[in-house]
């Protein structure tokens, strides 16, 4: 199975707290960093259960973008797109099984059209980062993306990713993409609207729901929820909802975002 993904590689760096933070004083932390990006961990758990998978994606020409490039491509990932500018770094507050994050996406959303070679998505599934579609040129990108990865027989997946910033432009946005299944919390769908696709809802704890069936998550200890979201997307384009499932249950019980 071939798995490209388009969108963000950045450097995450995830907080674990033990009580929650007190404003203006400390508190004990365990913390720790790597590379991050909805579209890089989804490629990067697709091969680690199996599949040859591809990120495209802009990545800054600076110290850190050099950390996150080698880390990604040390997970068997090929990594292709433009190296320029600063590198993004999202900050991740993990506390009680929950987390909490402050983005800043760096390069990743110039991300432009015309620097797309067609062949990079010669795949079985392309997949899209919602937030891709949040900013241009990296939206048009998306779109040009989607239209080759077809040419190639490939289907199409979107997890909207985030549902404070669906608004009318992100609606078009996605169905300019058309994807034939979206991943989504039942807010993000709620959020979206109608839309003729596959559906793939994820309901944390309580597992998923696709096509009307309900599978149930797989116990675990949870250490840190950072890219379980990401690790279930990928086992399902791998191998189906079950694979998904325990590869989230696997990203849950260690810190980080990647295996």
């Amino acid at each position: 199975m071939r798995l490209t993904t388009l969108g963000d590689l950045l450097l995450d760096v995830i907080v674990r707290l033990e009580q929650e933070l007190v404003p203006g004083d400390d508190q004990v932390a365990v913390t720790s960093g790597g590379p991050g990006g909805q579209a890089a961990n989804v490629a990067a758990w697709a091969a680690e259960l199996g599949a040859q998978a591809r990120f495209v994606g802009a990545v800054g020409a600076d110290v850190t973008g050099e950390l996150v490039l080698r880390e990604l491509r040390a997970r068997g990932v090929d990594v292709v797109g433009p190296v320029e500018g600063r590198t993004g770094i999202v900050v991740s507050l993990a506390h009680a099984g929950d987390r909490t994050m402050a983005s800043d996406r760096g390069v990743a959303p110039d991300l432009a059209a015309n620097v797309l070679e067609p062949a990079w998505f010669d795949c079985d599934v392309l997949h899209v980062s919602g937030y891709a579609l949040l900013r241009s040129p990296i939206a048009a990108a998306a779109d040009a993306a989607a239209a080759y990865a077809r040419s190639f027989g490939a289907r199409v997946s979107v997890d909207v990713s985030t549902w404070t910033l669906v608004d009318d432009l992100f609606r078009a946005r996605v169905r300019r993409v058309a994807p034939d299944i979206v991943f989504a919390t039942e807010a993000e769908r709620d959020a979206l609207g109608d839309l003729d696709t596959n559906w793939v809802l994820k309901r944390g704890a309580r597992g998923v729901a696709v096509d009307g069936r309900t599978y149930e998550s797989r116990a675990t200890e949870v250490v840190d929820a950072t890219g379980a979201g990401d690790a279930l997307a990928a086992g399902y384009l791998v191998g189906g909802p079950e694979l998904g499932l325990e590869a989230a249950a696997r990203c849950c019980r260690r810190m980080g975002a990647m295996p």
